[in-house]
């Protein structure tokens, strides 16, 4: 990757690599220069302690050789506690979280609606007052899974701009109507937004539109639903509900684009994976949720 940010300057690390299995604290207390159990307690209840540039509370965590442990001088975010919103990862330039459906990603004007911003936007601050949030992507209201945000102007500039190139892999899973015929297959359409409605529209061919890559296979299926895993080429606005209505499958619960059932009471799209090149370390990292039980329900 050559486009790194100018991040801002990280708190003071200690960095320690481990060289055989170990405990956590056992690996602390012996590595920190005398440091007291209740010291290294308060370092971990205060998220000061990184395991592979994850932070992490648990002193009996498990070590393996090679593992990376850092230690942070300043405190970590407080453990963000909220029904809608889960942290997957967390580090200086990026947090990561499990959205749940119902929840917006972020709203313009001037509402007081809450959403995955405003919550993670107060949870930041609760460390520091000078702490900001800055959307990177986004997810329907309806849709549920793994969402990025940027905790610096300058890492969410270097996603937005070199998305294509720094994201990896973007898995969806959604429940469809009707038995898909194919187990597999590709849809190339190039899509369009009409302005008055809002809504998308899909052709065949180049009519000025962007055109919109979904690998889709079929995970399983019941007399009347289908149970399938897409992979974005292309992340267009609502790639997968258009394609998805196109091939005459709309998802469930999306009466905007042609679905006629809403079997568990929400749109049956979950965000389940995504992987990319951290914007500052370079390294690939992924992030994965489970298919929600609603889903897998339908088919039992």
């Amino acid at each position: 990757m050559r486009h790194k940010p100018k991040a801002v300057p990280p708190p003071k690390e200690t960095r320690l690599k481990v060289s055989e299995p170990v405990e956590l604290m056992t690996f602390l207390l012996a590595k920190m220069g005398g440091m007291s159990r209740n010291s290294v307690k308060s370092l971990l209840a205060h998220r000061q302690i990184m395991v592979n540039s994850k932070i992490t509370t648990l002193f009996n965590l498990p070590l393996q050789p090679n593992d990376l442990v850092t230690v942070n001088s300043s405190r970590g975010n407080i453990e963000l506690k909220h029904p809608k919103l889960k942290i997957l990862f967390e580090d200086e330039y990026l947090i990561v979280v499990e959205k749940k459906e119902g929840l917006l990603t972020v709203i313009a004007g001037d509402s007081e609606e809450t959403t995955a911003f405003s919550i993670l936007k107060n949870h930041v601050k609760k460390s520091s007052p000078t702490n900001r949030i800055y959307t990177v992507h986004r997810l329907d209201r309806e849709t549920s899974g793994v969402i990025m945000f940027a905790k610096n102007r300058e890492v969410q500039q270097t996603l937005q701009e070199n998305w294509h190139r720094i994201i990896t892999r973007r898995i969806y899973v959604a429940v469809v109507e009707g038995v898909v015929e194919k187990e597999e297959d590709t849809i190339v359409t190039w899509l369009s937004e009409n302005e008055r409605s809002l809504k998308i529209h899909s052709s065949d061919s180049d009519n000025g539109g962007q055109q919109a890559i979904t690998h889709y296979r079929k995970i399983k299926s019941n007399e009347n639903f289908s149970l399938l895993e897409l992979e974005l080429e292309t992340g267009r606005k609502n790639q997968i509900r258009v394609h998805m209505q196109g091939i005459g499958h709309p998802i469930i619960g999306d009466k905007k684009y042609g679905a006629e059932t809403s079997p568990i009471g929400r749109m049956g799209l979950h965000a389940r994976l995504i992987a990319f090149y951290h914007p500052v370390t370079t390294e690939v990292v992924s992030f994965e949720t489970s298919v929600p039980r609603s889903f897998l329900n339908i088919f039992h």
